[in-house]
């Protein structure tokens, strides 16, 4: 278009066949092309033109011109506050899609910005490009407005190479939502893939690690392939291997790039609805872990600690908070002690701090009896409560009572138990104790040493579990 510049108003003209791109003058105002978005942006007349300037205010008509510029009513800084997410577009920028379609892809990416409210309390937004190897171009905490963010998708360039998109999909999921980066505690984390067409690679564990961080992956799929273009596609079902749920709201579909202004406002709406984001609820934020600490006097001070530093090292992948996970430990001989229980520490810090504490007991084994005042002491306050209950029972040698009966009752009450013996421990016994299938809740190590390598096989074993509840 051609762009001239009255004294603070934008006069656009189009010419014919040019795109919708968005022009930004000296005063950092955004105008855009206004032929199909009267239904999106509010329409101010200038004085003595009629230049057009779009604001981010969803109202159908056009003021009337009264010569002066009408006083906004919104804070613009603080932005839409009844969207609160933090947004990573991750872009197609492989060769799939070329220069001109990826030019248009940012053009959508700057429009969907525009209408989401971009601001302090309401949503903030990076971006991500996918090729060979996947680039994070600018984080959640660079922009807090939208026409900064407009600036910044507008100079993006394009990388060419493969779409390595779940390669780019689970670099994102793991690196992109740190504290750190600007992400929000409490607010969805939620990609929109853009895909062209289809993926050079794998989606499958992508998405299972994008939701294992509690991550809404929405894929926006342009171009779908023809009949003749699906054998060249590795798996047909990608989209709804990689999406949050594959329930239909987390596909979204544009048939090509060309005239995709009418796709903005659908997008926004499914993006802004807060209560859809069925993955923000975590094995990282919703559960209760209860531990139950052998202490008899085969163990020993010495790898007393070891177990310690087990029970540390598996807590500290949570996140621990009056809202979110909480966890409880219990030391058993023969009698049980409960350590802490679930309501006492709200912090991971104070919950770390309260497991270094932990005396060692010293004295005899009935893991049975200690299974029972568990599920009773422990896990009964919080039966009715939100969170998924796991209790890990941590042994090194044969129990005196019998631990089948306690645990059978302790999974009847909704409890998922793993069992992780070392040295003397029987395997009979942790197999007894584990829940169904067993051989993924039970876990074996001959020296107290090897507690450390299981670490994150647990972790990946609760948060398996607590996925396949929510299915």
């Amino acid at each position: 278009g051609v762009i001239t510049n009255t004294g603070g108003a934008v006069r656009v003209q189009t010419l014919p066949g040019q795109e919708n791109y968005p022009a930004v003058n000296a005063n950092g105002i955004q105008s855009q092309v206004l032929s199909r978005w009267a239904s999106s942006f509010s329409v101010t007349a200038g004085a003595k033109n009629t230049a057009l300037e779009a604001v981010g205010r969803s109202v159908s008509t056009a003021r009337p011109s009264t010569g002066k510029r009408p006083k906004k009513t919104v804070d613009k800084k603080a932005g839409n506050k009844d969207c609160k997410a933090d947004i990573a577009f991750l872009i197609d920028g492989s060769y799939n899609i070329g220069q001109r379609r990826f030019n248009l892809q940012k053009n959508f990416v700057g429009k969907v910005a525009v209408m989401l409210g971009i601001g302090t309390e309401g949503p903030h937004v990076g971006v991500i490009q996918a090729s060979e190897h996947p680039k994070i171009e600018f984080y959640l905490k660079n922009f807090t407005a939208a026409k900064e963010v407009l600036f910044a998708v507008k100079e993006l360039g394009f990388r060419g190479g493969n779409s390595n998109t779940g390669k780019a999909l689970k670099y994102t999921a793991q690196k992109f939502f740190s504290l750190e980066n600007g992400a929000r505690k409490g607010i969805p984390k939620i990609i929109v893939v853009f895909l062209d067409g289809w993926p050079s690679d794998d989606l499958e564990e992508a998405g299972i690690v994008a939701r294992e961080f509690g991550i809404n992956v929405f894929i926006v799929s342009v171009a779908k392939p023809t009949t003749e273009e699906l054998g060249m596609v590795q798996d047909i079902g990608f989209v709804d291997k990689a999406v949050c749920r594959n329930n239909g709201f987390f596909s979204y579909q544009m048939p090509t790039w060309f005239g995709t202004t009418k796709y903005v406002k659908p997008l926004v709406q499914k993006l802004c609805s807060h209560e859809q984001m069925l993955c923000s609820k975590t094995c990282y934020n919703s559960v209760n872990i209860g531990f139950l600490i052998d202490g008899s006097s085969s163990v020993g001070e010495s790898n007393f600690r070891l177990m310690l530093e087990f029970v540390s090292n598996v807590a500290k992948a949570f996140e621990i908070s009056d809202i979110g996970s909480k966890v409880a430990a219990v030391q058993f001989t023969y009698n049980q002690r409960t350590e802490f229980s679930f309501s006492d520490h709200v912090t991971k810090d104070k919950v770390l701090s309260a497991i270094r504490n932990i005396r060692y007991m010293s004295g005899g084994t009935a893991t049975g009896d200690a299974i029972s005042f568990t599920t009773r002491n422990v896990f009964g306050p919080v039966k009715e409560g939100p969170n998924k209950n796991f209790l890990i029972v941590l042994t090194d040698g044969q129990s005196y009572d019998d631990v089948r009966g306690p645990a059978a009752a302790a999974q009847k009450a909704g409890i998922t138990v793993f069992s992780v013996g070392i040295a003397w421990a029987p395997l009979d016994d942790l197999k007894d104790m584990a829940s169904e299938p067993r051989e993924s809740h039970t876990f074996f190590t001959r020296e107290f040493t090897g507690l450390e390598q299981m670490v994150p096989d647990i972790i990946r074993g609760i948060c398996r579990d607590f996925l396949d509840s929510k299915q």
